[in-house]
C-alpha cells in the first residue's frame, strides 16, 4: 500500500511539472478542454448584425416586459388609485405619516414647487412673477378637496402647464410632499385652537 502511494505522489508531480512546462514559444493558440463560453459568438452594443432585418444589433424591449423588481402591483402607492380605479383619499398602507415624514417632504416641496406654487402655496413663487401663468393656490375649496391620490396623479403626471415629475421625484419622496401639503393648507387656516396650550405664549 505504502508502495502504490508513493509510486502515486511520483506520478501527480511528474504530470505537475509537464504541465507548467511550456517548451519552446508557439503562435497557435492554447487548446481550451473546457472552454466555459470564454471564446462565445456575442454581438457588441451599437454592432451590425447580418441576422436581423433591420441591420441591428440591439433589440427593442419586448411589450409588456417588466424588469426584475419593477412590478408596481400596489396601486395605491405607486399611482394613487385603489383597485377600482379611483383616487385614494388617504394615504397608502405603506407610507408612515409622521414628523419626519412632513418634514421631508417639506423639503422635497421647497426644491420642486415652491418655484411656482411658491413657499406657502398660494401660487406667486418666484417664476411666477418673472411671467409664467400663476398656478391655482392651494388654500381654494376646490383644491382642498382633491383626494390625495389626485395630487399624487397630478405630481406624477403634470396637468395643464405643470410638466410631470415622475422621472424627478421618487414614488415615496411625492407621498412626503402631499403630507406637508396638507399640513400647508392646515396652517393656512389654523386658529389659536389649533396651537398647543403651551406653545400659544411663543405666538
Amino acid at each position: 500500500m505504502k508502495k502504490i502511494l508513493t509510486h502515486t505522489v511520483i506520478a501527480c508531480s511528474l504530470l505537475m511539472l509537464l504541465g507548467c512546462y511550456q517548451g519552446r514559444p508557439s503562435k497557435d493558440e492554447p487548446i481550451h478542454i473546457n472552454p466555459n463560453m470564454d471564446n462565445q459568438e456575442k454581438y457588441r452594443p451599437q454592432a451590425e448584425s447580418n441576422f436581423f432585418e433591420d441591420g441591428a444589433t440591439m433589440r427593442p424591449i419586448v411589450e409588456g416586459t417588466v424588469a426584475r423588481g419593477e412590478l408596481k402591483e400596489d396601486t395605491e402607492f405607486y399611482y394613487g388609485k385603489d383597485e377600482k380605479g379611483d383616487f385614494i383619499k388617504g394615504f397608502p398602507d405603506k407610507i408612515m405619516f409622521g414628523r419626519e415624514l412632513v418634514e421631508r417632504g417639506h423639503q422635497r416641496y421647497n426644491i420642486y414647487c415652491s418655484p411656482c406654487h411658491g413657499r406657502t402655496g398660494t401660487g406667486r413663487g418666484i417664476v411666477v412673477e418673472r411671467g409664467l401663468v400663476p398656478p391655482p393656490s392651494f388654500h381654494t375649496d376646490s383644491v382642498k378637496a382633491y383626494p390625495n391620490g389626485r395630487i399624487f396623479d397630478v405630481i406624477t403626471n403634470g396637468i395643464r402647464n405643470m410638466q410631470p415629475y415622475k422621472y424627478q421625484i421618487p414614488e415615496e419622496d411625492r407621498w412626503a410632499i402631499i403630507a406637508f401639503f396638507r399640513a400647508l393648507q392646515r396652517s393656512h387656516d389654523a386658529t389659536i385652537e389649533d396651537v398647543p396650550q403651551s406653545q400659544r405664549g411663543n405666538l
